[in-house]
């Protein structure tokens, strides 16, 4: 005998987040709805709000998902690392579905504060944690300065990459991420 309550079925939220990035590629965030995830998944409409209360929960869900977690990697090579893990948001930017939804899904957020923390929460600070965790290792290592502004280094890391696919002026390709990471570096190695 089970305890109380429905247990999830993984095979359900699989769908569900299966169908979601499918219909984010094809009819984009605005367009996207509920009813249409759920009939794609095979689902009743219920069966979504039970695990994920609105439309962007669930987009949340699925772009944290899409984006990973835990990017930055240290094998200790502090450039070569800075390039994976900072080139997974080039390639997140830069993949169909995520480059063109990430930026209105965020705009989206703006007034729902509890939903925008959770947002930020699972895609940027999971992924910031990362890159702060190696830059922290390389501070110990004597490779990095101990008086840098890390927030600071962070957004500078990331920010090109973002500010290039809001405005669309410039490519969004491997040189940039090669000048941003040598640029950062080169303010930040200790003498």
């Amino acid at each position: 005998m089970s305890g109380p309550g429905r247990h999830r079925d993984p095979d359900i939220d699989a769908a569900v987040r299966t169908a979601t990035l499918q219909l984010l590629r094809e009819v984009g965030y605005a367009d996207l709805s509920i009813g249409q995830i759920a009939k794609r998944a095979g689902v009743y409409r219920p069966a979504i709000y039970r695990r994920w209360p609105s439309k962007q929960d669930l987009v949340t869900d699925v772009l944290a998902a899409a984006m990973g977690r835990s990017p930055t990697p240290d094998t200790g090579n502090l450039r070569a690392d800075l390039l994976a893990g900072i080139g997974t948001v080039l390639d997140g930017l830069t993949e169909e579905t995520l480059g063109h939804v990430l930026i209105p899904f965020a705009a989206d957020l703006g007034g729902q504060p509890e939903l925008r923390a959770e947002f930020f929460r699972r895609v940027f600070d999971a992924r910031r944690a990362s890159t702060e965790q190696r830059l922290r290792a390389a501070i110990g290592a004597g490779e990095v300065r101990g008086d840098i502004d890390m927030p600071f280094v962070l957004d500078a890391l990331a920010a090109p990459f973002y500010y290039r696919r809001l405005f669309g002026h410039a490519p969004l390709d491997r040189a940039l991420l090669e000048r941003t990471v040598d640029l950062v570096l080169a303010g930040i190695r200790a003498e």
